[in-house]
């Protein structure tokens, strides 16, 4: 039986920033697990970790909470860490799960010794907190919600 493949669609301001396939891991009807190469073209260095061809992620989604959590690993297996997006909880059908990007991210080196709050300034410049305050309420929540995690070596996912 060959595994099942769903396309992880990332939306941000009502557009797709980029679309890629992945396989399926499980599915407990609230947790969506997938196993995904690095979609991105070419290497992508943010400075604290580089995300490169032959990388691969294993990306959790939940359809109840406001975040989704990429481990990432280097084609030798090696943990990089772990990139948290911050947004609204995964639509999820037989064919896609369709996760809408709030601009908050947070990045867990694989050691846990840098949590780094990102994009902040992309949030608060977004408008989410006058259009919706509720959904960036629950965002903020969120991401201080990861970051405890990630401090206290909680498992990310």
């Amino acid at each position: 039986m060959s595994a099942r493949s769903v396309d992880v669609v990332l939306v941000k301001a009502g557009r797709t920033k980029i679309r890629y396939p992945a396989e399926v891991l499980s599915d407990d009807g609230t947790l969506l697990t997938v196993r995904a190469a690095w979609a991105g073209e070419g290497v992508r260095d943010f400075g604290f970790v580089r995300f490169e061809p032959g990388d691969v992620f294993t990306e959790h989604y939940g359809r109840d909470r406001w975040y989704s959590v990429k481990e990432v690993r280097a084609a030798d297996g090696t943990l990089k860490g772990w990139y948290c997006d911050i947004t609204r909880p995964a639509e999820v059908t037989a064919a896609e799960v369709v996760v809408e990007d709030l601009d908050l991210d947070l990045w867990v080196s694989a050691d846990r010794t840098r949590v780094l709050r990102l994009d902040e300034d992309e949030f608060a410049a977004s408008g989410l907190a006058d259009r919706d305050p509720a959904a960036a309420a629950r965002a903020a929540r969120a991401l201080d919600a990861l970051e405890a995690m990630a401090r206290q070596g909680s498992a990310l996912r």
